[in-house]
Parts: C-alpha cells; sequence; structure tokens
C-alpha cells in the first residue's frame, strides 16, 4: 500500500471508531428505565429518580397531536382510579418553547390533574427512543420498564392493563 493509501486508511478507521455515538443502556421492557429530568410548568425541576416507590406511567404528548386528545381523557380517568394504588401519570408536553400557555390552557381543558412536565428540547423522546407522540412507558416501583407503547394508550389494550395490574399488585420501591 502506498504511504498516501495507509494514511487514508488510518484516518477513516480512526473518524469510524470517533464518530461512534456514545453507548447508552437499552430501553427495554425488563430493564431499568433511564433516569429522565423536565421542568413543570412553574419551573421547578423534576426527575424520574423522585417517583421509586410508584408505579408510574410516563406518557409523552403534545398540544398539537390528535392521538393524544383521543388518549388523555383515558388516562385522567385511569389516574383518579388508580393513584391510591400507587399509580403516578406523568404527561410529558413536547411542545416548542413559548408554548406555556397553550399548555396550561389544554390541562385545564381536559381537566388534567397529573403532573404535567415539559420537555421542549424533547429529550425524553432520545432518550427512551420515542419515535412519535403519543408514547407511553410503564415503570414499576423498582424503576425497571414493564411496558411501552407508541401510538393512543386505550383502556381495551390488555397488554397495557395487564402490565399494570401486575406493576400495582407487585410489592417494591424498597
Amino acid at each position: 500500500m502506498r504511504p498516501s493509501g495507509l494514511l487514508l486508511a488510518v484516518a477513516a478507521a480512526w473518524g469510524a471508531s470517533a464518530c461512534k455515538p456514545a453507548e447508552r443502556p437499552p430501553v427495554k421492557v425488563g430493564v431499568a428505565a433511564p433516569s429522565y429530568r423536565a421542568t413543570l410548568l412553574s419551573g421547578d425541576t423534576v426527575t424520574t429518580d423522585e417517583l421509586k416507590g410508584k408505579v408510574v406511567l410516563l406518557n409523552v404528548w403534545a398540544t398539537w397531536c390528535a392521538p393524544c386528545r383521543e388518549e388523555i381523557p383515558y388516562l385522567q380517568t385511569l389516574f383518579e382510579a388508580r393513584r391510591g394504588d400507587g399509580l403516578q401519570i406523568v404527561g410529558v408536553s413536547i411542545d416548542a418553547r413559548g408554548s406555556d400557555d397553550a399548555i396550561a390552557s389544554f390541562v385545564k381543558e381536559f381537566g388534567m390533574t397529573y403532573p404535567i412536565w415539559r420537555d421542549p428540547d424533547e429529550r425524553v423522546q432520545s432518550l427512551y427512543m420515542a419515535l412519535g407522540v403519543p408514547a407511553s412507558y410503564l415503570i414499576d416501583r423498582d424503576g425497571v420498564l414493564r411496558w411501552r407503547h407508541l401510538g393512543t394508550v386505550r383502556a381495551t389494550d390488555t397488554s397495557f392493563t395487564g402490565a399494570l395490574e401486575r406493576a400495582l399488585a407487585a410489592p417494591g420501591g424498597g
């Protein structure tokens, strides 16, 4: 190999290894869910780590998302019915910066009483590998992902309701 060819080969090999994305644990059912941090509409910082000991349904949505509008009444009803059993629903809005008034109006219109976290940079989507909205992630009391779904959450989805019942019935959080 000529010296210039060798130099090109070494440069290509180095470039390929230098451009690899940082290794991130896979987001899979049965594996610990990634720690995630966002802000409330009030500006306070919150994290999923603070929710250990509860069963968490992390629901990623946006005010402009039609399927989100379809599922939110069910999620609100579910939250009211099961929060006493340890269910915490967290709505993560990926609406753009400057949308706080629109989000607050949306929350009021839909009677949402569960916490709303803001993520205008859509970090949740890259962290949890979501391809769109709505996207939902059920995390058990020990922080393990038990169910994930892209699309509308429905009461008739037995994979969801079964995973939820198992997570709520299991002790944990210790």
